[in-house]
């Protein structure tokens, strides 16, 4: 971390915001938690993937870059993406497989990385803490409110260990955030908004399929899950994120990353408990049912949260929380602070609805009183925090793998998870009920 004091931090936070302000920049440089390490054999952490997709060659391919971790069999459900495990791993012998029950079994094998469709998590995760093994799903963790309890309970019966994929918990951008909102030098925070917007067929998930897919390489049927069957369909296979019978929208794919990096920045581990969407599907007309714009505003406690996405504007990740001591902004790259007093800079405009001879008075005894003297001017600084390379897939998967070999606590375990996926049942349930909706925590169902 950057040595800028937090007494000097805190003193820049306290002057008076002025027309404008200068702007000091300072680097994020703390080198990576795994970046000196060693392990023999003895510690090597040995893990299964199951789900080679664009996601699970992703976490494969970085999982495989830390020390001590090691893939020893790779399952999925479509034969090319075998190849690819085999590629990935530079090992052409790699046990690999379409039934994931096998790697369940498999003795040799320490955790489980898992980035299947939404429609599977809960299968997958109970699956495995049953058979005695840690998981790490990709986000988000549940496909319905009641997937999500059943894969806590499963968490909390077996004593496993399960971390959800939500990375932004693992940035070291967020984790400045978090340190600079809980000093308390935004003051309190009024309102939280986050955006996030794409302008492309591939953010839109219109993905190409594979050339080859057919129902001879791929296990249709069984991808399908529980499903009303239909015909296999490639274009289903890659793109599934725009069914709500597979997948979980916009909400599952972007607004869960806005949310985790908003409650972990907070400090909150619970689920909102009202939510209000609205959106459409308005630009990407291929048959989804899921909208391609959502926005949705959020009560936690009651603070306002606005998280907007967009499927047909760029639009950078981006979070703005807004107190009463200022702004803090904060991005993929970095974070800003803007500082403002919350007082007035010059008497009220009120005055002038007051007689000439009143409004003269009342200005004068305001400067007397309020004016800083000379030489005690504040001088108000914007200060920013760049990070050298926004990497947070290795320090979420390492803090997982660490933790399978030590049973320390993960980033992001299955509660934090389920809360943060709530936060996703509840926004798209708002916007197919086309009204409020809210957590019943007694009943644990979304009520409208």
């Amino acid at each position: 971390m950057s040595n800028y004091s937090r007494r000097k931090f805190l003193g820049i936070s306290a002057a008076a915001a002025g027309a404008s302000l200068a702007t000091k920049t300072f680097l994020l440089d703390a080198p990576p938690a795994w970046a000196e390490q060693s392990a023999g054999a003895a510690e090597r952490v040995r893990f299964g993937i199951i789900g080679v997709g664009m996601q699970g060659s992703g976490l494969l391919a970085q999982a495989i870059e830390l020390p001590g971790i090691e893939c020893v069999a790779a399952c999925d459900l479509y034969d090319g993406r075998h190849t690819l495990a085999r590629e990935i791993t530079a090992n052409s012998s790699l046990p690999v497989t379409r039934r994931y029950q096998e790697l369940l079994a498999n003795k040799e094998i320490d955790c489980i990385v898992a980035a299947v469709p939404d429609h599977w998590h809960k299968q997958v995760v109970v699956d495995a803490v049953n058979a005695g093994k840690d998981i790490y799903c990709e986000k988000p963790m549940s496909h319905s409110p009641a997937d999500g309890i059943a894969m806590v309970e499963a968490a909390r019966k077996t004593g496993r260990i399960v971390q959800i994929g939500s990375q932004r918990v693992s940035s070291l951008i967020c984790k400045k955030a978090k340190e600079i909102i809980g000093e308390g030098t935004i003051g309190d925070i009024n309102l939280v908004e986050g955006w996030l917007g794409r302008n492309d067929p591939t953010g839109a998930w219109q993905y190409p399929p594979p050339a080859d897919l057919s129902p001879e390489n791929l296990d249709w049927d069984t991808w399908q899950g529980t499903v009303t069957k239909k015909p296999f369909d490639p274009r289903t296979f890659a793109r599934w994120r725009c069914w709500k019978e597979y997948g979980t929208g916009l909400a599952g794919d972007l607004l869960v990353h806005l949310v985790s990096g908003m409650m972990f920045m907070l400090g909150i581990n619970e689920p909102p408990r009202e939510a209000q969407s609205v959106g459409g599907i308005l630009r990407w007309k291929d048959g989804r049912n899921m909208p391609d714009v959502h926005a949705t505003v959020f009560y936690y406690g009651e603070l306002p949260v606005y998280m907007r996405l967009n499927q047909g504007c760029e639009m950078a990740e981006t979070y703005r929380f807004q107190g009463s001591k200022g702004i803090l902004e904060v991005t993929e790259f970095g974070l800003s602070y803007t500082p403002q007093s919350g007082k007035d800079t010059a008497p009220s405009y009120y005055d002038s609805g007051y007689p000439h001879a009143m409004r003269m008075a009342y200005e004068k005894k305001w400067h007397q009183e309020n004016d800083p003297k000379m030489g005690q001017e504040p001088m108000p600084e914007s200060i920013s925090f760049r990070g050298p390379d926004y990497d947070d897939m290795h320090p979420h998967l390492w803090t997982f793998f660490q933790a399978v070999k030590s049973r320390s606590p993960v980033t992001e375990d299955a509660v934090f998870g389920h809360h943060a996926a709530l936060a996703c049942h509840m926004a798209n349930e708002s916007y197919f009920r086309k009204r409020a909706v809210w957590w019943d925590e007694a009943a644990n169902a979304i009520k409208s």
